[in-house]
C-alpha cells in the first residue's frame, strides 16, 4: 500500500468537486465508484448504515477498499475481500486522484483483462478465481492491473476483490483442502504436526503451510492482530479461522477451542472429546453455535 501509506495519517475531506464525481460515476451497485483508506485500526464494517447493525467484519488500519456508494451522510457502502458493508466516513480517506496500489484477488473464472476501461477493449488475457494481480488504479469502475507475468490492462471492478496483501493467493480453499487432508489425525495434547494435534496446534499446522504464522494457544490466536475479525457465522467465508469460548473450559482466558471454518455451516477441528481427532462439525446449532465467540479472515 505504497500510495495510501502517507495519506493514513490524517482524514481528507472531501471537496465538491470529488462528490459530484464520485456520484456521477456510479454505474451498477457492484462497481467501485471510488477508493479509499482506512485510517482506524478495527475499523467496524456494518450490514446497514448505522451502529446499531450487525457488523460484517473488522479492517486493520491502512487498508486499500472499494468505495461503492456515498450518498449516506457519514457512510460510504464499501467492499474489501469480497465482503460488503458500510464503514464511517470518519475512519476512512477518499483517495482523490484513484491512483494507488494494492492487491486484488479475481473472484470469478475467464475474467478478461482488457486492453482498455471498457467493455469494448481488446482481450489481453483471460484470469480464474484465486487469481493474485497487482491493482494500480481506478477508471470508471475498472481497476488497472498489472498481471503475475506482466500483463498490464483494466478489469472491471466487480470481478476483483481487493486484498491486504499478496498472500491472498493462499484462496481460502486451498486452506480448506490441506485442513481436510488431515481428517481422523487423532488428538494429542500439545500437538502441532501430523503425528497428532490439539485443537490449536492444528490451526496453527494447517495456516503455516500456507506461509501464515500463529501462536499455539487458541487465545493466542483470536487476539493476534492478524487478518479481520468476523463476528456472525453468516458472514464466514471457506479457510477463515473460527473461534469458541466455553465458560467451563477456559480457564479464564477468551477461547477455550479453535478451528478452521470449510462453508456450509460446518467447521474442521482437533476435538478432544469423543470421537478424539480432526473431525467435521456443525456451526449452526448446538454446543458450537452456542459457544462460538468469532471467527478471523486472513
Amino acid at each position: 500500500m505504497t500510495h495510501f501509506a502517507g495519506k493514513a495519517a490524517k482524514v481528507l475531506l472531501l471537496t465538491g468537486t470529488m462528490t459530484l464525481l464520485l456520484t456521477a460515476h456510479t454505474m451498477a451497485a457492484d462497481l467501485a465508484v471510488g477508493a479509499g483508506c482506512t485510517t482506524g485500526s478495527s475499523l467496524r464494517m456494518r450490514a446497514e448504515a448505522t451502529t446499531s447493525s450487525e457488523i460484517v467484519t473488522t479492517l486493520n488500519k491502512s487498508v486499500a477498499v472499494a468505495i461503492l456508494d456515498d450518498s449516506t451522510e457519514g457512510w460510504y457502502k464499501i467492499a474489501y475481500a469480497g465482503k460488503t458493508g458500510y464503514v464511517s466516513s470518519d475512519y476512512l480517506t477518499v483517495d482523490q486522484d484513484n491512483v494507488f496500489e494494492t492487491y486484488g484477488c479475481v473472484n470469478g473464472d475467464g475474467v478478461n483483462v482488457r486492453g482498455s476501461a471498457s467493455t469494448d477493449g481488446a482481450v489481453l488475457a483471460t484470469v480464474d478465481a484465486g487469481t493474485i494481480v497487482t491493482v494500480n488504479g481506478l477508471v470508471d469502475g475498472w481497476y488497472d492491473v498489472t498481471c503475475q507475468y506482466g500483463t498490464e490492462g483494466y478489469i472491471r471492478s466487480d470481478f476483483l476483490d481487493l486484498t491486504e496483501s499478496a498472500a491472498a493467493s493462499s484462496s481460502g480453499s486451498a486452506i480448506v483442502d490441506t485442513a481436510k487432508a488431515h481428517l481422523g489425525t487423532r488428538y494429542v495434547y500439545g500437538g502441532a504436526s501430523p503425528s497428532g494435534f490439539d485443537c490449536s496446534g492444528f490451526t496453527m499446522y494447517v495456516y503455516s503451510q500456507h506461509g501464515y504464522s500463529l501462536p499455539h494457544t487458541a487465545t493466542g490466536q483470536w487476539q493476534s492482530g492478524i487478518g479481520a475479525k468476523v463476528w456472525s457465522i453468516s458472514a464466514l467465508q471457506p479457510g477463515d479461522l473460527v473461534f469458541f469460548n466455553d465458560p467451563s473450559r477456559n480457564a479464564g482466558k477468551a477461547c477455550s477451542h479453535a478451528g478452521i471454518y470449510i462453508g456450509g455451516g460446518q467447521f474442521i477441528h482437533s476435538s478432544s472429546s469423543r470421537s478424539n481427532g480432526v473431525i467435521i462439525s456443525d456451526l449452526t446449532s448446538g454446543y458450537y453455535n452456542t459457544y462460538f465467540v468469532g471467527g478471523i479472515h486472513v
